[in-house]
């Protein structure tokens, strides 16, 4: 009887090792989530320090959106063995949350364990710039782009910080370099909302028709083709725009706003009158607009107060 619990005790980590690699095999082929997660769990009980179970299932619980569970799961590795991967993927997690401050944390640590992860530096960069540091986030991005000169993308983000610093020429330079790499979409189309910004109204609206003999259903690029065409005073072009910025979004305030003010400029009044009541109704159902502030939240009072006020005085006097 002895020998048969010594040959057992000698025999059972041999078991549960080879048991396992089984659970661990099987949860590394499936594609349903869920069960990779259940799978891995079951690891994790025969073997609660096995980290490599904690990281993948971390990744998996990330993935269907449970971003504290996985923030949970780099945590118990963290303690044990902290490692590059392991607080760049909880940073994923907390950025998620919208933990902007905790991401950058462990998005720092990252690169400090590792100072050749260029990925955990573009994030901290990123975060840097979501939370206002502009001046650091370009710094950060400035460093990624010595190891990495032909992304396009970190040199439209490095301008957009260089914008919020109203530094409009190192701004410009980035977006006319990004678009001189790689000519797509989202480097034409940041660039026309630079030009607007700088009241380059022209310029703006070479790039977003650009974006629009590319992508014709972008209605974001009608919408602001439309807002610099009405502040160059070709209001029938605005029009144009502005419907078309309708037919994919008719719940668009901002577009009716847009259209109201054109067609006022046209001196079309049954037009105007009819975009600016539907444009009230969104913004304030079943209210009275009374007050300026009510269009807070607009396009047009964030970026163009002044036009703005003006216009709706405007369409307040309408009969």
């Amino acid at each position: 009887m002895r020998e048969k619990i010594i040959l057992l005790l000698i025999l059972f980590p041999t078991l549960v090792f080879s048991q396992v690699n089984k659970i661990f095999r099987q949860a590394n082929r499936t594609t349903d989530l869920n069960e990779k997660i259940s799978l891995l769990t079951q690891v994790i009980d025969l073997e609660p320090k096995n980290l490599d179970a904690y990281f993948f299932r971390a990744i998996a619980k990330n993935d269907l959106g449970d971003y504290l569970g996985a923030i949970v799961d780099y945590s118990k590795i963290i303690v044990e063995e902290p490692d590059a991967d392991t607080y760049y993927n909880r940073g994923n997690s907390r950025y998620s949350l919208k933990d902007f401050t905790g991401a950058k944390q462990d998005y720092a640590k990252a690169f400090m364990l590792d100072e050749n992860f260029t990925d955990a530096l573009y994030s901290l960069g990123c975060v840097k710039y979501d939370l206002g540091e502009y001046q650091d986030a370009i710094k950060d991005f400035s460093n990624v782009l010595k190891v990495a000169p032909n992304e396009s993308k970190v040199y439209t983000l490095r301008a957009n910080a260089y914008k919020a610093l109203e530094d409009f020429q190192n701004a410009l330079e980035d977006y006319n370099t990004a678009i001189l790499i790689e000519q797509t979409i989202d480097s034409y189309y940041s660039r026309g909302l630079f030009f607007i910004d700088i009241k380059y109204y022209k310029e703006a609206i070479r790039d977003f028709t650009i974006v629009l003999r590319a992508d014709k259903n972008n209605a974001y690029a009608y919408f602001y083709r439309g807002a610099s065409n009405l502040f160059l005073g070709k209001f029938l072009d605005a029009i144009s725009d502005f419907s078309k910025a309708l037919e994919f979004d008719a719940m668009d305030f901002d577009a009716y706003l847009g259209l109201a003010m054109s067609y006022n400029k046209v001196n079309d009044v049954v037009n105007a009158k009819a975009n600016f009541e539907k444009a009230n109704s969104i913004i304030a159902p079943n209210e009275s607009i009374s007050s300026i502030e009510q269009y807070r939240n607009t396009f047009w009072f964030i970026n163009q107060y002044f036009y703005f006020n003006n216009s709706i005085n405007e369409l307040i006097k309408l009969k």
